[in-house]
């Protein structure tokens, strides 16, 4: 497990691929570290990047209330198939079937429907192309979702539409910005493929 930064109150981290965020992360995290550790966002097994673990509960509330707030900024990086704008804002409503755990873009809200809002720069086009995004919602599988409703699906994204070799999605987080004691902390990592 590569811990970016760890004092008293949190650790960041880069998650790996194939581990639960909110408890095989930790587990590992917990022969690393002593003490108590708080999952303050998640990111899907198949996805790996930087992440913040709370050590207290004081430092899980003020994290938490970042991340409600809108003060905790998550950029991703991303490989997709084609060639989208070279910069966008996009909003959809989105939709989670739980019975399947795939997530749809509708046209009307409804119960269940939440809006997602990401925005994006197309870093190095082709057919495969190599985007950053930067999330104002955290939705499940939401950039997954909104740029496959747009024809590009991730490299690697079978649930989502990507007719490839690889074997998970190629999403990363790589940019985790926040308020702390009066000081705005940035940790920044980037996958081998990026």
């Amino acid at each position: 497990m590569d811990i970016l930064y760890s004092d008293k109150h949190y650790a960041v981290i880069i998650k790996p691929v194939g581990l639960d965020s909110e408890l095989e992360v930790v587990a590992a995290l917990k022969e690393e570290l002593d003490g108590d550790l708080f999952p303050i966002h998640r990111l899907d097994k198949n996805v790996g990047g930087v992440m913040v673990y709370a050590r207290t509960r004081q430092a899980a509330a003020a994290l938490s209330k970042a991340v409600q707030e809108g003060t905790m900024v998550k950029e991703y990086v991303a490989m997709v198939h084609g060639t989208p704008p070279e910069s966008g804002d996009w909003t959809d409503l989105l939709f989670k079937d739980s019975s399947k755990n795939k997530v749809f873009v509708v046209k009307k809200e409804r119960k269940g429907v939440k809006k997602a809002r990401l925005e994006f720069r197309t870093l190095r086009a082709g057919e495969e192309s190599l985007v950053r995004i930067r999330l104002h919602t955290g939705r499940s599988h939401q950039i997954r979702v909104q740029f496959s409703s747009r024809g590009f699906p991730l490299v690697g994204d079978h649930k989502y539409g990507a007719r490839d070799e690889k074997q998970a999605p190629m999403l990363f987080s790589c940019c985790l910005t926040f308020p702390w004691k009066g000081e705005t902390m940035k940790f920044e990592a980037l996958p081998d493929w990026a």
